[in-house]
């Protein structure tokens, strides 16, 4: 479809708190308000989430939480795990997720599942993604949620819909619905790691928005029915906000807030969720007797920042065996808890966008396991420590497979960060990080130059501009 040279309407779907952080929080909305006439907001967020961040002249749309009806959710996983299947040779990150994928449970949906896996090990080349796909259209093209999306977007008639993220699984419908009534469709591939080992998109866009030529690359490979002319290098703005003087704090501010000792240095560690950083207790509990012991040369303050999508509890325990440690519990508000993904209805505040670019322009070391947050830490120039302590034989949740995935393999290979894979392996790492701090300040440079292909400034103004113009 033709993007036309001057837009109307644009049409911003945001599905969950990470895109209204992206693109709200940024400075992409104030610059898709100068881009188009008008600015619809199709959210999976409950309206009253944006009171305050737009004008009350901008049309917001609540989408419907989408509960597949089982044949969408069999043709789905069909597709999903065909797609897995189709890339998983060579590719450790994605035949580790194929594997972790496979049910445990004999129920109805467990044994279905088992079937999926043997009809896709069988038939699942492109051809195949694309017969999967179709069904998947097919099962939901009458549901009530589809036929309200044909009204909605009928009477906003938008010139392009944009998704801030391309996965999930309920905005499937809409992609089906805007094709059918011939509105131009573009996507924003939302996570470095999405390509590379994660799931099949949740439908066929018209443009995609990517960081950088690696991802325009990765795209290309995933998805061979994809011209590279659809796509264009964006940066991200995941991290315009840490150029953006709105969300600037001082540092006798920062040290005031946490509680901080002004004369030490301060170590951050930043948790993962649950589901993929299991250790992160023990990285936690590493340290503060490393501290605790005085097993540096000076004296240290130790914050940890804990997952946006929990809310700490699981540390309770940590909290009391070490009280010196200082905690930093993301301000990110339950938007609404009857939903089919809570996780996803957790909405940022300007105040924790502070509180994380005040962490990142004052610690003096970065710590976490293969986290986004060892790129964040970058952008500050500061070291990087990824412990991974766990493996195949020592009775750890195995977080040292992820130095094999795809994303990853590339930054710890790449001399960026420090990869530890013990308690004395951490110590070193620290002592050096805080006695040369731009050692690795080169390797830096050319992570992030890897990562995101343009400057962190303009990227709103950047993305609103591709949407408006071919």
């Amino acid at each position: 479809m033709d993007f036309k040279s001057k837009k109307n309407v644009l049409g911003l779907v945001i599905v969950d708190g990470v895109g209204f952080r992206n693109f709200i929080l940024s400075n992409f909305f104030k610059e898709a308000n100068q881009q188009y006439e008008k600015v619809v907001i199709f959210s999976g967020l409950p309206k009253r989430v944006y009171s305050g961040f737009v004008s009350v002249d901008v049309s917001i749309e609540e989408l419907d939480d989408f509960k597949e009806p089982f044949s969408t959710w069999f043709f789905r996983k069909t597709k999903e795990i065909a797609h897995l299947r189709e890339n998983s040779i060579n590719n450790f990150g994605i035949s580790d997720n194929l594997k972790a994928n496979y049910p445990k449970n004999m129920n109805r949906r467990g044994l279905l599942t088992r079937f999926i896996y043997l009809l896709t090990y069988f038939f699942h080349s492109e051809y195949w993604i694309d017969k999967y796909y179709r069904l998947q259209e097919w099962s939901f093209k009458t549901h009530s949620t589809t036929q309200k999306y044909h009204t909605l977007l009928k009477k906003y008639n938008p010139d392009v819909l944009f998704f801030t993220h391309q996965r999930p699984p309920y905005i499937a419908p809409l992609i089906y619905v805007a094709n059918k009534q011939g509105i131009a469709t573009a996507t924003f591939i939302f996570s470095w790691d999405n390509l590379a080992s994660k799931g099949r998109m949740a439908g066929e866009f018209d443009r995609y928005l990517v960081w950088s030529k690696l991802m325009e690359k990765e795209l290309l490979q995933f998805y061979p029915k994809i011209k590279p002319q659809l796509i264009q290098v964006m940066g991200t703005p995941q991290f315009e906000p840490y150029v953006m003087e709105k969300y600037k704090t001082s540092k006798a501010a920062f040290y005031k807030k946490f509680d901080l000792n002004r004369e030490q240095k301060t170590l951050c560690y930043s948790c993962g969720d649950i589901s993929t950083s299991k250790n992160d207790e023990l990285y936690i509990t590493t340290i503060a007797k490393l501290i605790q012991q005085n097993s540096f040369d000076q004296q240290l303050n130790f914050l940890v920042r804990t997952s946006p999508a929990e809310d700490g509890q699981r540390f309770e325990k940590v909290k009391q065996v070490y009280p010196f440690i200082k905690w930093n519990t993301p301000e990110w508000i339950l938007s609404r808890k009857n939903h089919s993904e809570p996780w996803s209805q957790r909405v940022p505040t300007v105040n924790d966008m502070k509180d994380l670019r005040a962490i990142l322009d004052y610690c003096d070391a970065g710590i976490n396991m293969c986290s986004t947050m060892s790129l964040d830490f970058m952008h500050f120039n500061k070291p990087v420590i990824n412990p991974v302590f766990g493996n195949e034989n020592n009775g750890l949740y195995n977080d040292g497979r992820f130095l094999n995935y795809a994303h990853y393999k590339r930054v710890a290979e790449s001399g960026s960060v420090t990869i530890v894979k013990n308690e004395e392996e951490l110590k070193e790492a620290i002592a050096m990080a805080l006695e040369e701090p731009l050692v690795q300040q080169k390797q830096r440079k050319q992570m992030l130059d890897l990562q995101l292909g343009k400057p962190l400034k303009g990227t709103g103004k950047r993305i609103a501009k591709a949407l408006a113009h071919e």
